[in-house]
């Protein structure tokens, strides 16, 4: 099998031939690849179920997939994470590989993640995305550039440092995948399962993983400028949802700034002349104030509410059986 019998014992007590393992594919027009890819992984983990879930495809890529082996489901929703929510409820398995069905991840590297994960007790490997030559230009500087800028910027909202949150191809804990909500309907969910590991302060690792370019024929279905907006949404949705006393405060304190700017020159002029004659723009100062005043205390009472769901994941993830 994949893990071996020593590290299998060190870890849980369990033979590594009793580990449940499944391969989840989200894809969507992949019939030049996804045989290939299903091939790859049944070669590498020849114990393990493949699932694949063909996400409206108009082409033969249920029927290859099936042709090579895998399970397939269908998911009528359109979106990546309409397909990995699919997956997620479809297979059971202690271990799960989910992997992009476009043939650009190295399979020989998941024997790396799935060591990392099981030695060092983690619930989420991340293969971080290295090309495999120099003149590779499957990872185009552009998406290279988004990835990192996002990285940053939940590294300053969560306190972790990670270099490639986009990445497709990842190794994960069946108590993570148990306790996972899967809110994202598109290629957002990457973000998503980023950000579940950080709230709740999961064990995760990134390991380098060789990538390359689709072959030729095969289009990505990334859209940069659609799916980068919809991906720095959902940051935004998630930043509020986890610290919502930051978020709140932060709306809240730019709108008093703003109210301040417009009333300290009416005050002013009232302390000299006894006079309101900006009538509308102190009305307008103090209603300012009132809603910064109203979005603070908002931003208080949904982190007490924010607590109290972290920790119902958080005893989700604990009870989740973790294989």
């Amino acid at each position: 099998m994949i893990v071996s019998d020593s590290v299998a014992r060190a870890t849980t007590g369990r033979s590594a031939t009793t580990l449940r393992i499944s391969v989840v594919i989200p894809c969507k027009d992949e019939e030049l690849t996804i045989e290939r890819v299903v091939a790859d992984f049944r070669r590498e983990l020849p114990t393990a179920q493949v699932w694949v879930c063909d996400n409206r495809s108009t082409d033969a890529t249920a029927k290859r997939a099936r042709a090579a082996g895998a399970y397939v489901v269908q998911e009528n929703r359109p979106g990546k994470g309409h397909a990995v929510r699919r997956l997620f409820a479809t297979a059971d398995a202690d271990i799960y590989i989910l992997v992009d069905g476009d043939a650009t991840y190295e399979p020989k590297s998941v024997h790396h993640m799935i060591e990392c994960l099981r030695s060092d007790h983690l619930d989420m490997v991340v293969g971080r995305r290295v090309a495999r030559d120099l003149e590779d230009t499957a990872y185009r500087r552009g998406h290279q550039w988004g990835n990192r800028t996002f990285a940053r910027a939940i590294s300053k909202l969560f306190g972790y440092q990670l270099e490639d949150v986009f990445s497709g191809y990842r190794v994960l804990s069946r108590r993570f995948v148990r306790s996972f909500p899967a809110l994202s309907t598109g290629f957002e969910i990457e973000t998503e399962l980023t950000v579940h590991a950080l709230d709740l302060a999961l064990p995760i690792r990134e390991v380098d993983c060789p990538y390359g370019a689709r072959p030729e024929g095969s289009a990505s279905k990334l859209s940069t400028y659609r799916d980068g907006t919809r991906i720095a949404l959902m940051l935004i949705y998630l930043f509020e949802q986890v610290r919502p006393a930051l978020f709140f405060g932060l709306l809240g304190g730019l709108i008093a700034v703003v109210s301040l700017a417009l009333g300290i020159p009416v005050v002013i002029e009232f302390m000299h002349t006894g006079l309101v004659p900006r009538l509308p723009t102190a009305v307008l100062a103090s209603a300012l104030m009132l809603l910064a005043v109203l979005i603070g205390a908002c931003g208080i009472i949904l982190d007490s509410v924010g607590r109290g769901r972290k920790e119902a994941k958080r005893l989700a993830y604990l009870t989740a059986s973790s294989e």
